[in-house]
């Protein structure tokens, strides 16, 4: 076992080494094959381990060294699997490795392939340690080492400044999070005397901290700001979109298995502390509302075709912290698995069509492939049923779990929820309607060298369109095995049953998601209208479109005062400092120029100095000592 564990570990570092040093030598071809089969390796080792759990329902907890201690903290550099890790990783490789399979013909033309897949690699490597690491300095590790490979790979085309400028934001905005779950690790450790989950837990269970409650809230709602941060939740989501600078494999590995599953796994892994601060799982409970219904009403009206599915994230990722918010956390992992087999399977399906079209992600410039791309077509058209919530497909079953449990908490909650589900499943067949339907609107150019995607791309959007489509048997209402597999973590949450009320919700939401793509259909397909020109977008259009002028506010009530500060500083306070760094140079410069007169080999005078300096010390010992 301990050499499964090994392996799931630490393959990905060994294939991001081997890219890095070698790849360049390697080829293409034979540096993607190293790249995924990296994740392959980890993923196999994931699934031996999660039979072993499944089997014997016992966690256990892998120990490679004694990392440090300072007082009464030891931080271990150790692992924990358990059924939340163990499942987590079983998608995280899995997706991964579909993403690695499907990159190796998607990024065949870029002549740095290699250094892609070895980011891919380190990427899924930080993943890894970060659903494993058995205490929070470890997550913390992998949490900051997602936000790099974030970086590296959404800049990754770096000649294009506004990727650069994408990279950054997601970098800046994120360690803004970060400055907070740090924060919250620091209080957590001084009020509980640890770091490792286990430790807090009991600590927690038995009521034996020495410090005032309230410092747990501040650490909860700490925890919760670095969530916000790396799962694009209000006020920090706006980078998520911006992401999309990165090539499409990189949108799917961040936007489905990796880095925007992060905040969710975080606080669900420390449920035992939300749990006894309500008033800050009141705060993730409506801010993830309202990300999810701000975020929807964005993907309404945006035409690249990355930038919908970017926004339809935001928004799905709001109604995951609802659940949270609500303590139903079974109820948001089981969204985040079906999230990331049909978010997965549509981003996937939107590079395909962009190969195909050469680069085109505006949908004005689509139409008309459901013929010439009918595998991208059908698995697309199968993961918008169920991110639509369409029966009997994956996303209704996590989706109303989801919708059922607001309402049985907090009605107006569950109003938002049902709006921002409404307008996913517009906004989604807004995009099949205007790329797969009606006429081509491409170029003539475009319109002759269509195609459908070759089997490295097709077979990984095959796989996951069947995930997206079963994938919802995992938790069935009355007949969960997810909520069986999963209570030994969590406090015991009532579990919703198919009673007559139950069938109505969900006809609600069924009705709500029909009519979403009723109208869809009567405007982009009945109609068969076109989105206007950027230039002639007016009213709510143009606000929407704007995203709510998100950056513009940011920009002037952040960004432009710090640049106004650090333009002060740097034309006043800065030239202050130099001055007075100058002085003393120069003083100390005019002193050395004045006492170096005095070494000038006269041994008089050295003795002088030696005399002079023993009676000084003499005076100090016998007579000033004495005296005090």
């Amino acid at each position: 076992m301990n050499t499964t564990i090994l392996l799931l570990l630490f393959t990905p570092l060994v294939g991001f080494l081997i890219n890095t040093f070698f790849g360049k030598s390697l080829g293409k071809t034979i540096s993607g094959v190293i790249g995924t089969t990296a994740i392959v390796v980890s993923f196999l080792c994931a699934i031996c381990l999660f039979s072993q759990i499944n089997a014997n329902g016992k966690s256990f907890t892998f120990h490679l060294a004694d990392w440090f201690s300072i007082g009464s903290i030891k931080v271990k550099f150790s692992f924990l699997f358990d059924q939340l890790s163990v499942l987590w990783l079983l998608f995280v490789t899995g997706i991964g490795a579909l993403i690695h399979l499907y990159s190796i013909n998607y990024m065949h033309e870029d002549d740095n392939m290699h250094k892609f897949f070895s980011y891919l690699n380190l990427f899924v490597f930080f993943m890894i340690a970060l659903v494993a690491g058995s205490n929070l300095l470890i997550m913390f590790i992998g949490w900051e080492g997602v936000g790099l490979c974030s970086y590296l790979l959404i800049g990754f085309w770096y000649k294009n400044q506004d990727y650069n400028d994408a990279a950054k934001k997601a970098f800046i905005m994120n360690r803004i999070g970060d400055l907070g779950f740090l924060i919250g690790i620091f209080i957590l450790a001084y009020a509980s005397g640890t770091l490792e989950f286990d430790g807090i837990k009991k600590m927690l269970e038995f009521n034996n901290a020495s410090v005032n409650q309230s410092f747990y809230s501040i650490a909860a709602l700490c925890l919760f700001i670095g969530a916000c941060g790396k799962s694009a939740q209000l006020p920090l989501a706006t980078w998520l979109p911006d992401a999309m600078a990165g090539p499409t494999p990189v949108s799917a590995l961040i936007h489905a298995a990796t880095m925007v599953t992060a905040g969710i796994f975080m606080i669900t892994r420390m449920n035992f502390l939300f749990d006894l601060t309500p008033e800050i799982q009141n705060v993730i409970a409506i801010v993830g509302a309202i990300t999810a219904i701000v975020a929807a009403s964005i993907g309404l009206v945006q035409n690249d075709i990355k930038k919908v599915l970017a926004y339809s994230t935001v928004s799905q990722l709001g109604l995951m912290f609802l659940a949270l918010g609500l303590g139903a956390y079974e109820v948001a992992v089981f969204h985040v698995i079906t999230h990331a087999f049909f978010k997965a399977c549509l981003f996937l399906g939107s590079g395909s069509v962009i190969h195909a079209l050469h680069g085109e992600q505006d949908m004005r410039n689509m139409g008309g492939l459901r013929k010439v791309m009918p595998i991208t077509f059908w698995t697309m058209m199968i993961s918008t049923l169920a991110i639509s919530g369409i029966f009997p497909f994956s996303g209704f079953w996590s989706k109303d779990e989801i919708l059922m449990t607001a309402f049985h908490s907090n009605i107006p909650l569950w109003v938002i929820g049902s709006i921002a589900s409404i307008m996913t499943a517009f906004y989604m067949f807004r995009l099949m309607y205007l790329t797969f339907f009606n006429d081509f609107r491409g170029t003539e150019e475009q319109k002759h060298h269509l195609h459908e995607s070759p089997a490295l791309i097709t077979i990984p959007l095959v796989i996951l369109a069947t995930l997206a489509a079963i994938g919802g048997a995992i938790s069935l209402p009355g007949n969960s095995w997810l909520n069986h597999y999963l209570a030994p973590l969590f406090k015991k949450h009532e579990a919703h049953h198919l009673d007559g009320q139950a069938y109505i919700l969900m006809a609600i939401a069924t009705v709500g998601a029909l009519v979403g793509i009723g109208i869809a259909y009567s405007k982009y397909l009945k109609k068969k209208e076109i989105p206007v020109a950027d230039s002639e977008v007016q009213g709510l259009h143009k606000v929407l479109s704007n995203k709510y002028y998100l950056d513009e506010i940011y920009m002037a009530t952040i960004v432009k005062p710090i640049y106004l500060i650090s333009n002060f500083a740097k034309k006043n306070v800065e030239k202050f400092i130099s001055k007075a760094v100058i002085g003393l140079g120069g003083a100390t410069y005019a002193l050395s120029i004045k006492g170096k007169k005095i070494q000038n080999g006269n041994i008089g005078v050295y003795l002088f100095a030696f005399i002079f300096g023993m009676v000084g010390f003499l005076v100090y010992v016998f007579i000033i000592r004495d005296v005090k």
